[in-house]
């Protein structure tokens, strides 16, 4: 499916990663700094980051086959190129929103109990700093794709 109703899929799934994928790294960024943020938040997150990460390849895909239907143009294929680096950050946000929140469930906290508290500590630190990693590389990338392809849409427009 390539369109609805004559319009291309691609633009219209855009909209849907670029609000979803920041909101679930602002969650996930609020949720490592802010502890009342992560208890309201709770499964929130990972749940957004999991939409993010099925919503990245449809549109990649839905954005494949518009490139097929649009004359070759540099531009495209940049916007094209930088498309496919969205699941590079969405799904490790995803792994690591998950297990952010998994670490601060019952069930895991009470699993982590057995380790002495510097690993737990040290498994918490290491989570939360590869969890903003990819929720900031997550943004970074949205923007640059958002930027190359409106260079790419005003440029082949005018």
């Amino acid at each position: 499916m390539d369109t609805i109703n004559g319009l291309p899929l691609h633009p219209l799934l855009v909209h849907v990663v670029v609000v979803i994928l920041p909101l679930a790294a602002s969650c996930a960024v609020l949720g490592v700094l802010w502890p009342a943020a992560r208890r309201k938040l709770g499964v929130i997150t990972p749940i957004l980051a999991l939409l993010a990460l099925v919503f990245v390849p449809l549109t990649t895909s839905a954005g494949e086959s518009l490139e097929k239907m649009t004359p070759p143009d540099a531009l495209v294929e940049r916007h094209a190129e930088l498309g496919d680096q969205a699941l590079i950050w969405a799904a490790p946000l995803f792994v690591f929103a998950f297990l952010w929140w998994a670490l601060h469930t019952g069930w895991v906290e009470a699993k982590l109990a057995d380790l002495d508290t510097r690993a737990r500590t040290g498994a918490t630190v290491v989570t939360a700093v590869v969890l903003v990693i990819f929720a900031v590389g997550s943004v970074v990338t949205v923007y640059r794709i958002g930027e190359s392809g409106a260079q790419a849409v005003w440029h082949s427009s005018s």
